[in-house]
């Protein structure tokens, strides 16, 4: 089908993205162990559902969030019911899944900045979602070894306080927004609440070997467009900073 699209990288693990459009949602297995990274926002959940059916996935072990925005979140519950999965998200937004709030995001260009204002108290009112109970809390580098995997959940703050990455295999990292794969040149989110944070978690994620970026939203982004924009927009901030 067209939004499934898989990588397997070099201990074997695959990386399945079983949801795509207005949000991706991402696989990742090891023959024995499935964990799942985010869920899509609620009205997708009957797609989601059927996903799951025609794959024939008939456990998720985990559900890592790589933070807690409606479009990430959002069927948080339903996994956990569905599957008795075991919930993972970062401490600074534990809160928000226990009551499904959102964190309204800043924009990042005029256009956004103007969306933000205008329809800010609607985005918190109009996205809460079905609040879901979390079993892990992660505020550092989460090793998952003892889940099967030779993976790691990064803090990448920016986008929001509490964003977080999965790098598998040092290989490939899926990112949630800490990046956009969307706009053609740039892997710059049209949202987040500190940009020179996000900047910064960016160049956490190029500390890794990592040659591919999964992010939520759009296509993959290779190392060397990060790294192209990563250096421009420092450059930006220095400039910013100078004055």
């Amino acid at each position: 089908m067209k939004c499934m699209k898989t990588w397997t990288t070099k201990s074997g693990y695959r990386i399945i993205r079983i949801l795509s459009g207005r949000s991706n949602v991402f696989l990742l297995t090891n023959g024995e162990q499935n964990i799942l990274i985010d869920t899509s926002p609620k009205n997708k959940w009957a797609k989601l559902e059927k996903e799951f059916d025609r794959l024939k996935i008939r456990h998720i072990d985990y559900l890592i969030l790589t933070h807690t925005h409606f479009d990430h979140a959002a069927n948080a519950h339903k996994i956990k019911e569905k599957f008795n999965s075991k919930v993972i998200v970062h401490r600074a937004e534990a809160q928000y899944l226990s009551s499904g709030d959102n964190i309204v995001p800043k924009g990042t260009n005029p256009f956004t900045r103007i969306l933000v204002k205008l329809f800010a108290i609607r985005f918190l009112q109009g996205c809460r979602y079905e609040p879901c109970k979390y079993d892990i809390l992660v505020d550092a580098l989460f090793d998952l070894k003892e889940f099967g995997f030779n993976a790691t959940i990064i803090p990448t703050p920016g986008h929001s306080t509490g964003s977080m990455s999965v790098v598998v295999d040092n290989e490939i990292a899926i990112v949630g927004d800490a990046m956009f794969g969307i706009f053609p040149g740039s892997v710059f989110p049209p949202y987040a609440s500190d940009v020179k944070q996000m900047i910064a978690s960016w160049g956490v994620l190029l500390k890794t070997d990592c040659s591919l970026f999964l992010p939520a939203h759009g296509s993959a982004n290779s190392r060397s467009l990060l790294q192209k924009d990563y250096d421009k927009r420092k450059l930006r901030l220095r400039a910013t900073s100078a004055h």
